[in-house]
């Protein structure tokens, strides 16, 4: 399986980890500390040093509550990173769900759009659409960023993520987005509780029948909180690493992480083990 994007053709066999560059004052996790260009650039490097093999570049909190960003404020944060960042010569992703910043975005080099509104917002569907190669990551989330906590889900949350999943992904293709260009993602902490979390977790191999590669997004979310007793995200680390490799274990070909030379190190001790169970 491999992931098409716009400069590069990534090799799904083995597990992917996408490192996330937050460009922002208030991301849950790590808000402000690389909000400058500088030390967002430094961020990047230091993630590839430790193993990352995706740069995730964002300039927009989607924790809940939170509020949205300008335009124009996201653009001056994340454009002058994406265009540094370019120069790296690996995978780069924009999250966003801007139709001018996926623009902008791709016209500086960026490989894949990460959109947690799978490209329902504006002509976002068109952008991608227009594209001769870029990637692309969709993923569910229950009503928006401002009220998905305060409403939740019901019940099983698999059907819906299921169907949510297949629609979208069908609808692409049939703009003529080849299969290989999309990801999919279920959308972890995105209008679910924590019992539905823990369920997706369980139950991901069921994503796997709709034919795409699968991206888990666990890095320090609040399910790992309550489930560990840790309420400080940073101090997840090591439940964020646990999420990832069980998240592969169930099929996913890239997790979406802070702690990338944490998750490189259980990954390498989960593919050493792979290994001695395969058929020689």
């Amino acid at each position: 399986m491999h992931w098409l994007t716009s400069r590069f053709d990534i090799d799904l066999s083995s597990p992917r980890v996408m490192g996330i560059v937050n460009v922002t004052p208030d991301s849950f996790s790590d808000g402000g500390q690389h909000a400058s260009t500088a030390s967002a650039l430094a961020h990047c490097e230091a993630l590839l040093k430790d193993g990352a093999h995706i740069l995730d570049i964002g300039g927009e909190s989607t924790r809940p509550g939170s509020p949205a960003v300008p335009l124009d404020e996201e653009l001056a944060r994340v454009v002058p990173v994406l265009r540094e960042a370019a120069k790296l010569g690996v995978p780069l992703s924009i999250d966003t769900y801007k139709p001018e910043v996926m623009r902008a975005a791709l016209d500086v080099g960026v490989d894949i759009v990460n959109d947690i509104w799978a490209l329902r917002r504006g002509d976002a569907v068109d952008v991608v659409a227009a594209h001769a190669r870029c990637g692309v990551c969709l993923m569910h989330m229950h009503r928006d960023p401002q009220t998905m906590q305060v409403a939740p889900m019901d019940g099983d949350v698999l059907p819906d993520v299921n169907a949510f999943l297949r629609e979208h992904a069908s609808a692409l293709m049939a703009r003529g987005v080849a299969r290989e260009r999309i990801v999919l993602d279920p959308g972890v902490g995105f209008g679910k509780t924590v019992a539905q979390n823990l369920s997706l977790l369980a139950r991901q191999a069921e994503l796997l029948p709709l034919g795409f590669a699968l991206l888990a997004g666990w890095s320090r979310k609040s399910t790992l909180g309550v489930v560990t007793g840790h309420e400080r995200p940073v101090d997840r680390a090591a439940a964020s690493a646990a999420a990832a490799l069980l998240a592969v274990d169930r099929g996913a070909r890239v997790v979406r992480v802070h702690d990338v030379r944490d998750t490189v190190d259980a990954l390498k001790l989960w593919q050493a083990v792979q290994a001695e169970v395969a058929p020689r």
